[in-house]
């Protein structure tokens, strides 16, 4: 039952949208929703958190949703941009409105792997591990380019197997565990190119660009009396979050959308304008924050319009475009990806 009404529910999206199409489709939705336990808290969750990060990023609803999208999947994310649009704030607005444990580290040339991951002191005559700063449940990394290589690789174990290894033992992260971090894209003096190893493990690139006019307004006029952010209380709990990555895993992902992502994979590695298209890891990372961005729609399945949203943001960071370094020339591989997006058909 459930595969026929992913099928009626995908054939019936693309089409016209009249009334009676809608209609059925949410229908649809609903038992789609209860057949794999799913029920509307859930959603209501995601709109208290979506609505909450609003309240204080202001004029950045799409930051907003990626941010979140990215939780969902249980991936992180890289917020690149000039300094003082927001990076920060939206971090800090999302793990304000989680009852868990925010952590900032500002990363420096002369960071070291123990001042992130922790070290282990002697104490009472033997050694104790003292956990760093790495492990909580939201991490803001600001700058992470200018950290060396060697902190880098330590926050890559981190970021990949949700463990860090202090004097051979493992020390696994608290879950849920995400990593927002951001770098400045126009500073290249004292900063180190991340490895392509470690952008691969960030779902989205994303940049917070600049607010309109009346959202700028808005800006100055909350700023008054403080920071608002300083003022949000949390409005989800871990429990919560946990059980909504779960749900995220159970989307329903049909056939022909599955392959109109596949095909959009393909492009990339196919494009004479590419010479690196996207790894297997990023697909399923595609496939993954597809899953998540229809879930915080609500919706229990994935339609070519998720895919289509989640494209460039997922794989322009993964891919390198000919003549760049990598890393090197975001806007090139963001207009490569939209060509792969037009050039594949869209299931009807």
């Amino acid at each position: 039952m459930v595969s026929t009404v992913q099928v009626i529910v995908g054939k019936g999206i693309l089409r016209d949208n009249s009334t009676g199409w809608r209609t059925v489709c949410l229908d649809l939705e609903y038992n789609l929703l209860k057949s794999n336990g799913m029920n509307s808290s859930i959603h209501t969750v995601l709109k208290r958190l979506e609505t909450n990060m609003e309240a204080v990023v202001l004029g950045k609803i799409e930051v907003v949703r990626k941010t979140i999208i990215a939780l969902l999947a249980g991936e992180h994310i890289l917020l690149e941009d000039v300094p003082g649009v927001g990076k920060t704030l939206v971090a800090k607005s999302l793990a304000k409105s989680i009852d868990g444990v925010f952590t900032r580290v500002q990363f420096t040339p002369d960071l070291l792997p123990t001042d992130i991951i922790g070290s282990s002191i002697y104490h009472d005559g033997e050694f104790k591990f003292s956990q760093g700063p790495i492990f909580a449940n939201v991490v803001l990394g600001d700058e992470i380019n200018r950290a060396p290589p060697r902190t880098q690789s330590a926050m890559l174990e981190a970021m990949s197997e949700r463990q860090a290894s202090v004097d051979g033992k493992s020390h696994p992260m608290p879950d849920p565990f995400l990593v927002i971090a951001t770098q400045n894209p126009f500073e290249f003096e004292g900063t180190y190119v991340l490895p392509e190893s470690q952008l691969d493990r960030f779902i989205m690139r994303i940049d917070v660009g600049y607010p309109g006019r009346d959202a700028e307004r808005n800006v100055l006029r909350s700023h008054r009396s403080g920071e608002p952010v300083d003022k949000m209380k949390p409005v989800v709990s871990l429990a919560e979050i946990r059980e909504a990555q779960a749900v995220t895993r159970t989307v329903q992902v049909e056939d022909s959308v599955l392959d109109y992502l596949q095909d959009i994979v393909d492009q990339t590695r196919t494009s004479h304008e590419l010479q690196v298209g996207t790894s297997t890891r990023g697909a399923l990372a595609f496939y993954r924050a597809s899953q998540a961005a229809a879930l915080l729609a609500g919706r229990a399945f994935v339609v070519p319009d998720d895919v289509k949203k989640m494209a460039i943001p997922v794989l322009a960071h993964r891919v390198m475009p000919r003549g760049f370094a990598a890393g090197s020339e975001r806007t090139a591989a963001e207009a490569i990806i939209q060509k792969c997006l037009e050039s594949v058909r869209v299931p009807s």
